[in-house]
């Protein structure tokens, strides 16, 4: 399987501008700039980006583990937040946090736990990032009624 996305750019850094498109068609010349990048400008940016695959392919391994354990989640809510710093390398994303709010009826916090964690090593994203990932989940569960 092959995903594809193209990003055209034109002109300098600070002043040029550039667009974001995928095969899909969910993003569509979406605007991206030095400003939305580094400042607070209209717009996405790479690490945006990165944070939002990565919070979709947590949250898809988790509904996978979960399964395993015997566990259906009615939400999964997970926000990625993605650090981008100037080392003396130059840019580089130095951590990803991951924040996780599970309502799962019925459910078992140590079955949950695992679930947790080997969705977080195990999603496809996480393989990629050769960076610090964190993550914070809270478990809501209910009784099935």
């Amino acid at each position: 399987m092959k995903r594809k996305a193209n990003a055209i750019w034109q002109g300098d850094l600070k002043t040029g501008k550039g667009h974001i498109s995928t095969d899909s068609g969910v993003l569509a010349k979406t605007q991206y700039s030095f400003t939305t990048r580094f400042e607070n400008g209209t717009g996405t940016n790479p690490e945006e980006l990165i944070a939002a695959a990565h919070a979709g392919c947590f949250s898809m391994a988790l509904s996978a583990q979960l399964g395993e354990q015997g566990m259906v989640a009615d939400s999964i809510d997970t926000t990625a937040t993605v650090t981008l710093e100037k080392l003396d390398t130059g840019f580089s994303i130095t951590e990803v946090h991951l924040n996780l709010v599970a309502k799962i009826p019925n459910a078992d916090q140590a079955k949950f736990n695992t679930a947790v964690e080997n969705a977080k090593t195990g999603c496809p994203i996480s393989k990629l990032f050769n960076t610090k990932i964190t993550l914070e989940s809270k478990l809501e569960s209910t009784a099935k009624v």
